[in-house]
């Protein structure tokens, strides 16, 4: 065979190889490495969960399926916010581990802060029987580099996380506690009633009056603008049924009338530097709805549609807070149920307007 040959064949075998390799770096391109990054929790499904147990320091909560929603045990039962159930579920499914092991003895759980009375949080999830599906520990952050050490309830293993997991522990952070979202724009009056009396604030539109204001009486300061606009960014501190609460008298009323006819009633109790109240709503305009085909236009179809789901809105929430009573803040339950005497002062005109007294004009 000539050296020409030879030559020839060499560079086919090392064309042969070379293509060979970059083969292989392609194949292997998409294959995970085998210590790179997984999920802590894997194989999860989100519907057979039927408990979820959340402790962290002093803090411990129990959410519980009811049907198609949770409830919070602590709070005696009261329904829990949707998004912050699947806040929990969806914060612990996306804890990625970097593959590698950073211990499996249990001996060194105490450093790292995994063990059940030294963790940071732990979450498990539990079938509806309270049979445990899994869980996490999250534990101590790393003193050198980002990370904090997690481990599943129910092994040894503990890993290093890179992404800090924010997880609520206590029990009223999985409760709406703006049972009442309004505008101020859209409240037409209001009206508190107490034991020494009652007065109305009513808007134009523009101003806030006071329905049949006493004479040579006039506003002091702007309370009674915060007083009007009460229900506007309301928030509860607690909740309990409302049989918890037998000893509580409910003898003053907050009642916000809305220009669309609905109408939302707070009763309201005092014990103490506590405050307490209850809610039910109404939806005044009980004129029947009806829908005549191809006369009607489509503005008026539509304020017909809004007109029932207003309905159906003030009926749901009147369902939602029966037999519920809330806890909320001083400043909130004064706000709401001030005197009249606390809104106004003595209307005294400027000596420059007020009426010459004869008697000096003599001397």
């Amino acid at each position: 065979m000539s050296v020409k040959k030879l030559l020839v064949l060499g560079l086919v075998a090392v064309f042969v190889l070379l293509l060979a390799v970059m083969q292989s770096k392609v194949s292997n391109n998409g294959r995970p490495d085998a210590g790179g990054p997984a999920y802590l929790i894997q194989g999860l499904e989100p519907a057979k969960v039927g408990i979820i147990t959340v402790k962290g320091g002093s803090n411990s909560t129990t959410l519980k399926r009811e049907g198609d929603h949770f409830i919070v045990v602590e709070k005696s039962g009261y329904p829990a916010v949707n998004r912050n159930v699947n806040e929990i579920i969806t914060t612990c499914l996306d804890l990625k581990i970097g593959g590698d092991v950073y211990t499996e003895d249990k001996a060194n759980h105490k450093d790292l802060g995994v063990t059940e009375d030294g963790a940071r949080e732990i979450v498990r999830f539990l079938s509806p029987e309270s049979e445990l599906i899994t869980g996490v520990v999250i534990g101590k952050s790393r003193e050198q580099g980002p990370g904090v050490y997690v481990r599943l309830v129910s092994e040894d293993k503990v890993y290093v996380i890179q992404n800090d997991p924010y997880i609520r522990t206590r029990a009223i952070e999985y409760v709406d506690q703006n049972p009442v979202t309004l505008k101020n724009e859209d409240i037409e009056s209001v009206t508190v009633s107490s034991p020494a009396g009652n007065y109305t604030l009513k808007t134009d539109g523009r101003n806030i009056e006071m329905v049949n204001m006493p004479s040579g009486k006039r506003f002091k300061g702007t309370e009674y603008q915060q007083v009007f606009n009460a229900l506007t960014g309301f928030y509860f501190d607690d909740v309990g049924k409302a049989a918890d609460y037998n000893d509580l008298s409910f003898d003053r009323q907050f009642i916000c009338r809305m220009k669309d006819s609905a109408v939302y009633t707070v009763k309201a109790a005092n014990k103490g530097e506590k405050w307490y109240m209850t809610f039910d709503a109404e939806f005044t305009d009980k004129t029947p709805v009806t829908k005549q085909d191809g006369v009607e236009s489509q503005d008026e179809l539509e304020k017909k549609e809004a007109k029932l789901l207003a309905r159906d809105n003030m009926k749901e929430f009147s369902a939602k807070h029966s037999g519920w009573v809330y806890e909320i803040a001083e400043y909130n339950g004064k706000l709401m149920t001030k005197d009249i005497s606390e809104l106004l002062e003595d209307d005294i005109k400027s000596d420059a307007n007020a009426p010459a007294d004869p008697n000096k004009a003599k001397k």
